[in-house]
C-alpha cells in the first residue's frame, strides 16, 4: 500500500456582509483554480496564529480569526490534505496579493463563476447552506 504525503493547512474564509474573499493560484499543478486563502503551519503555532501569519505574509493585512467551519479531509493525486477552515474578518490593510494572481469578493450566488480546488468545494457547499 502507498503511503501518501499527508499535508496538514488552514484556510480563511474572509468575509464581509454577504462578501467571501476568494484566490487565485499564480503556479504550481493547479495554477490558475480559486481557494481561500491560507497555508503550512509551522511547528508550536496554534491554527488561530498560523492563520493570521499566512495571510499577513500573503496578503499584507491582518485578520480577526472568528469562528470555525470546518475540517476538510482531502485526497488529492499526490498527497492527502486536512485544511481547518474559519470564518474571519479585515482588522487592517487591504488585501494586496504578494502570492495569488487574482482576488475576487463573491457573493455566495457567484461562487460558480470560478472553479475552485476539490477541497474548496466542500466548504463552498456549506457557506451555501448557511
Amino acid at each position: 500500500m502507498e503511503i501518501r504525503k499527508r499535508i496538514e493547512v488552514v484556510a480563511a474564509v474572509i468575509c464581509d456582509g454577504c462578501k467571501f474573499f476568494a484566490t487565485q493560484r499564480g503556479y504550481g499543478e493547479w495554477k490558475d483554480w480559486w481557494e481561500f486563502p491560507g497555508g503550512k503551519m509551522e511547528a508550536e503555532e496554534s491554527q488561530e496564529e498560523a492563520l493570521r501569519r499566512e495571510i499577513r505574509e500573503e496578503l499584507a493585512t491582518d485578520i480577526s480569526v472568528g469562528e470555525f467551519l470546518t475540517t476538510v479531509e482531502y485526497d488529492y493525486p499526490k498527497f492527502h490534505l486536512t485544511m481547518h477552515c474559519y470564518l474571519c474578518r479585515v482588522v487592517d490593510g487591504s488585501l494586496t496579493l504578494l502570492e495569488h494572481e487574482a482576488a475576487r469578493w463573491l457573493t455566495k450566488e457567484e461562487f460558480g463563476m470560478v472553479k475552485w480546488l476539490p477541497a474548496d468545494e466542500e466548504v463552498i457547499g456549506m457557506l451555501k447552506m448557511m
